[in-house]
């Protein structure tokens, strides 16, 4: 009898994107990816601007002043309180935005009649962008935690939706019948065939999941908050004090590409797990 695992390393092989490894840059005897080049050379066209006062500092601060502000935020707490509070929402935001999208995803994944009765009230309600929910909202949730968390989940539960709608679509049908064939519970045809199949699609929505949960916390942060990194940034805008407004945006262009790179190093985890799994 054919073994179902064969099915779902196939159906994981053959639907997940291969990242390519990164190429890298041979310099005499120094190899360094070539990702790189291109923050250096932002990072020199920056150093030299301020350093040749092209702009005044009170627009673009020099990197050494930056770099000296972002010691003081550490130095003084306020950068990691802050951040502890924006990791906070964005975890209970995407916790609830995904849950809520692996359910509706998955309704409209598996019945057509479901998805036929939703799915239009669905695309418009995600039409609308995240800021335009923001009055609305404040006047049913003030402007304390819960405005945060739910303006985060409603910016997770779009992506998350659609890739796990598209990640069931996507299962081969003859993977489905050999689980009929082979007797297979309904569980055990999810775990074993429908689960590797869609994890690609699933990975997917989950990242942009993720990265617009980022984006739309640090945005309401910045109008309706008196705390994170987003009010961080717009308070220091209001002091003039530029040198701190941009390491903290610095700072979360990089706490986002870990977010991110987090997510990545999860789906290759279960990618291997599933693709092992006998």
């Amino acid at each position: 009898m054919t073994d179902l695992s064969h099915w779902s390393q196939t159906g994981l092989r053959a639907g997940r994107p291969r990242m390519p490894k990164m190429p890298r840059l041979a310099l005499g005897n120094l190899s360094i990816p070539i990702g790189l080049i291109v923050p250096a050379v932002l990072f020199a066209a920056w150093y030299g601007v301020t350093a040749i006062h092209w702009l005044p500092e009170q627009i673009l601060p020099a990197p050494g002043a930056v770099l000296a502000a972002f010691g003081t935020l550490i130095q003084d707490g306020d950068l990691m309180s802050n951040l502890e509070i924006s990791l906070g929402r964005v975890a209970y935001g995407f916790a609830g935005g995904t849950l809520a999208g692996l359910l509706l995803g998955a309704g409209m994944g598996f019945s057509d009649s479901f998805a036929r009765i939703v799915r239009p009230t669905f695309l418009a309600v995600s039409q609308i962008p995240i800021l335009a929910w923001l009055p609305f909202f404040m006047l049913l949730l003030g402007i304390g935690e819960a405005l945060k968390i739910v303006l985060v989940a409603k910016a997770v539960f779009t992506p998350v939706t659609l890739g796990t709608c598209a990640g069931i679509r996507a299962v081969p049908g003859r993977y489905l019948e050999l689980a009929r064939v082979l007797g297979l519970s309904r569980a055990r045809t999810l775990r074993s065939v429908v689960l590797p199949a869609a994890l690609p699609q699933l990975f997917s929505g989950f990242r942009y999941g993720l990265t617009h949960a980022w984006l739309s916390l640090v945005a309401v942060e910045l109008l309706a908050s008196s705390e994170g990194v987003g009010y961080l940034m717009v308070y220091s805008r209001q002091l003039f004090q530029l040198d701190v407004m941009v390491a903290v945006m610095l700072v979360i262009a990089l706490v986002g590409l870990l977010l991110d790179r987090a997510l990545a190093l999860g789906e290759a985890w279960l990618g291997r797990r599933f693709g092992g799994a006998s």
